[in-house]
């Protein structure tokens, strides 16, 4: 038995392909889960290249679908049940995830905007929280355009902050506003208050940057690197009041902060925006546009139509 997934490939365009690999089978702690939709990120395009994960590796962290086999030590959710996973080679027909990495989707949800929320979600909610209390708070997010952007802009303004919102064009600073942005700034132009707390997914300058504007006591959480550039910090930019940077990664159990952001879009206080969305077979179509900076929000694939 087998199962088509998309793997890493250094021969072919953008080091990915669809291919046949083995069915999976799970263990005592894990579920299986019939995928339906999948969400592509930046990340992916730099694992595919990088070699973090080997040629033959199956890519991907977000998915949403159905379960169609429950774990054996019966701690998960039942057969049939409507779910979302963060799981490690996630880009498969049919993938076996550890139960505390997967949460319920109600009916309200659709799946394919569930499957947008492990990754760019999770790294928004969880870098805010490390933030600490933000009521009143000025929250700078840089690359607020991206998937982790639009979700940090809307739960740092249900948080009660302040929030900028730090795009790279014009263009991309379509509905931010409408999401909870007090202001949208092109790069940094015209900021000159310090801020407290700095969401950064850009990198390079802007790093350096955003780390000035950050007020004494404030926090930079280190989050993406879309840039591509390095960040050289002038001599003793990092001498005065105290203030940190931190660097940030998605890891351990997500099924209760899946199930936060889930039943946050099931009452509406939490939209997706997918900006490109089509059939897995079209992955490179996906990739070029992330690659390009021309999707405005989350990339969507369905693999079941």
């Amino acid at each position: 038995m087998s199962v088509q997934a998309l793997i890493v490939d250094p021969e072919a365009p953008d080091a990915m392909r669809i291919a046949e690999v083995a069915e999976p089978t799970i263990g005592p702690t894990e579920a299986l889960i019939e995928v339906h939709h999948i969400s592509l990120n930046r990340g992916d395009l730099n694992d595919a290249r990088s070699g973090r994960i080997p040629p033959g590796g199956v890519l991907g962290s977000d998915a949403a679908g159905v379960v169609t086999e429950a774990s054996r030590d019966r701690s998960g959710l039942g057969v049939g049940a409507r779910v979302v996973a963060l799981a490690q080679g996630a880009f498969a027909e049919r993938i076996a995830v550890e139960v505390d990495s997967v949460a319920e989707v109600p009916e309200s949800v659709d799946l394919s905007e569930a499957a947008a929320l492990p990754v760019a979600g999770l790294a928004a909610l969880r870098a805010l929280r490390a933030a600490g209390p933000l009521l009143g708070r000025r929250v700078l997010i840089t690359g607020a355009s991206g998937g982790v952007g639009r979700f940090a802009v809307q739960l740092a303004a249900r948080a009660g902050a302040h929030v900028i919102a730090s795009v790279g064009s014009v263009a991309r600073a379509q509905g931010l506003a409408e999401r909870g942005a007090d202001e949208v700034v092109v790069g940094l132009d015209g900021l000159e208050q310090p801020v407290h707390v700095v969401l950064d997914n850009v990198g390079g300058p802007q790093l350096v940057a955003a780390w000035r504007l950050l007020a004494p006591g404030g926090s930079l959480q280190s989050i993406g690197w879309t840039s591509g550039e390095p960040a050289v910090f002038p001599p003793y930019s990092t001498i005065g009041p105290p203030k940190s940077i931190s660097s940030f990664l998605n890891q351990g159990d997500a099924a209760e902060e899946l199930s936060t952001l889930v039943g946050l879009v099931a009452d509406r206080s939490l939209s997706v925006g997918i900006g490109w969305r089509g059939p897995w077979k079209q992955f490179a179509e996906a990739a070029e546009m992330l690659r390009g900076r021309r999707v405005n929000g989350k990339a969507v694939l369905d693999v079941r139509a």
